[in-house]
């Protein structure tokens, strides 16, 4: 069976790196409505899909991955913990074989630990306890979350009745204290903090390991920081993790891109904390990034952390994260979920608008993100009754690949036109995750398919980007295309129009609605980004002095010559 029966439905998109046994459409999602009404039916599928997956051969990682934690989930559900625990751990070190899902083998491996705990199989804990403490050594995590971890150990080798393994776990937690990392980074250590700023309405899983804080349950609002670590050796639009084929078995920060904490904050302390941030910068500035369906918070958290570092952005970074499953086959129930943490991400953004300190917010949003985000406008711009005669709330707003309903889409754009300085739409007709999305919904359009039937609406600027996109679906060229990057950077820099970025071209038509191709190719978008970081560092304002600081910066003739009048055009008024 071809690709062009895996594009008949999301879910099957999950099979489609082995068409041979690309199952009928109906497959995956009866499997997830069965999760929900008839577990026993839903287990008897998966093991018959797993089945078939094992004879193939060719099951992708991402499939054996999310048909295990479901078939795990539904027999904790059911009470069967000790076969819940033996398939989380056997999963557990399947992810360490297979590091290119960038999953973290933490949660599964603290979930496992309940799970053995639940069975009264306290070895079974203490073992799974162990795997956790061994990950976060090798991902050289402070010294505090070693601790914990340490602690833990300790109490589970008591129940297991081993008191001399209690005490060493006690005295070893004790000594990674006192020899707890500075909070700066040291010479040498190979990599950057970025600090993240959150809010969040998932629910916080118990766990104190960073990648496992939060899970996909809902919760009520919660707010606080993360410290991302990128390697000092990052190429802008990846998100590095570790690869058998580099003979990586575990995570470096000074290689990988890493969640190292996760810190809480009463809402006071958030904003108060922001507002100390912004009070350090000469723009005072705000990024807000909501993430796709299929995101767990430790991905989503890597993710703002890339967007920042690669465009060079000297503001704040935030990230909304809502509780996504985190999983190809909670397409259904992220839909569900998503629209409740609209109304709460409005009340957040109503909060960031009155109390950060920021006289500039700018927002993102990506793929199913953007049903949150545009219910969240809708809701901010009917309660504050705003209108064109008001100051924007906000200054560049961005739909990213919106997995949203294109009518729709086009109906709710003058409410919301009135919040933002400059409304920017990304689509493009190569992304297949929307092909499927589209099947699913009635053959109904998404906002984010390009081509001829690109959605265009007054006072949007429509961008089609269908000529990027490096992923299989192509879905996430936004924040892994150095051209998309460099669109970004030059938007949030200057707030410029199409016409004065690079790679833009009209697409003719005989509207007056905005509507753009990106031509690839036709930027040096590498040193474009890095010039258009130097240029904000150095607060750079005027054509002149950037003329200047280019001709200092950029030393290859040739390259000179083809950057100086994209950022001269830049530079106009």
């Amino acid at each position: 069976m071809g690709m062009n029966s895996c594009r008949a439905g999301l879910i099957v998109l999950l099979l489609a790196a082995f068409p041979a046994v690309a199952q009928d459409a109906g497959d995956l999602t009866r499997i997830e409505a069965l999760a929900s009404s008839v577990p026993a039916a839903a287990l008897t599928e998966i093991d018959a899909l797993q089945s078939v997956l094992a004879a193939s051969g060719d099951a992708t990682p991402r499939v054996v991955h999310d048909l295990t934690r479901l078939a795990a989930d539904l027999l904790a559900a059911g009470g069967r913990h000790a076969e819940a625990a033996a398939q989380l751990e056997r999963l557990g070190t399947f992810l360490t074989r297979n590091r290119q899902l960038d999953f973290s083998p933490i949660p599964l491996w603290d979930a496992t630990v309940t799970q053995y705990q639940k069975a009264d199989d306290p070895r079974g804990a203490l073992r799974s306890a162990g795997a956790i403490l061994a990950e976060q050594r090798d991902g050289g995590l402070p010294s505090d979350v070693l601790a914990d971890t340490m602690t833990r150990l300790s109490q589970l080798a008591t129940d297991a009745n081993d008191n001399k393994a209690a005490l060493d776990w006690q005295t070893a937690a004790a000594a990674a204290l006192a020899a707890a990392s500075p909070p700066e980074r040291g010479p040498g250590e190979g990599f950057h903090r970025i600090k993240v700023f959150y809010a969040t309405d998932r629910a916080r899983s118990g766990a104190t390991d960073p990648e496992a804080f939060y899970g996909a349950g809902r919760g009520v609002l919660d707010y606080g920081v993360t410290e991302v670590a990128v390697p000092d050796t990052h190429i802008p639009g990846a998100i590095e993790s570790p690869s058998i084929w580099r003979l990586e078995f575990g995570p470096s920060a000074a290689r990988h891109v890493m969640l190292r904490s996760v810190t809480p904050l009463e809402k006071e302390a958030f904003f108060a904390d922001m507002q100390g941030d912004l009070e350090t910068l000469p723009r005072k500035e705000v990024v807000v990034f909501v993430h796709n369906y299929n995101v767990t918070f430790a991905s989503a958290a890597k993710r703002a952390a890339q967007l920042a570092n690669d465009m060079h952005y000297r503001g704040v970074p935030v990230l909304y994260s809502w509780p996504s499953r985190g999983t190809t086959m909670g397409y259904l129930s992220d839909t569900a979920v998503v629209q409740l943490s609209g109304r709460r991400l409005s009340h957040f953004l109503d909060d960031l608008v009155d109390r950060s300190g920021a006289t500039t917010i700018h927002l993102v949003a990506h793929s199913m993100g953007n049903r949150a985000l545009t219910d969240a406008l809708e809701l901010m711009a009917l309660r504050r009754q705003q209108t064109a005669r008001k100051p924007p709330l906000f200054d560049q707003v961005v739909f990213a690949a919106p997995d949203v309903d294109a009518g729709l889409f086009t109906e709710i754009m003058p409410t919301i036109a009135p919040l933002a300085r400059r409304l920017t739409l990304y689509a493009s007709e190569n992304d297949w995750a929307l092909v499927a999305s589209r099947k699913l919904h009635g053959d109904n359009m998404r906002a984010g398919q390009g081509g001829a039937s690109m959605p265009s609406a007054q006072s949007v600027d429509s961008a089609d980007m269908s000529g990027l996109g490096e992923d299989m679906l192509a879905h996430g060229y936004f924040a892994d295309d150095r051209s998309a990057l460099v669109d970004l950077a030059a938007l949030f820099w200057r707030n410029l129009a199409p016409d004065r970025r690079c790679g833009l071209d009209p697409i003719a038509q005989e509207t007056d609605l905005s509507r753009w191709r990106y031509l690839p190719g036709s930027c040096p978008d590498a040193t474009l980004l890095a010039v258009l970081g130097n240029l904000q560092e150095e607060g750079v304002e005027t054509s002149d002095a950037a003329t200047r600081a280019i001709d200092l910066l950029v030393l290859d003739p040739a390259l000179l010559g083809t950057i100086r009048p994209v950022v001269q055009r830049m530079m106009s008024n």
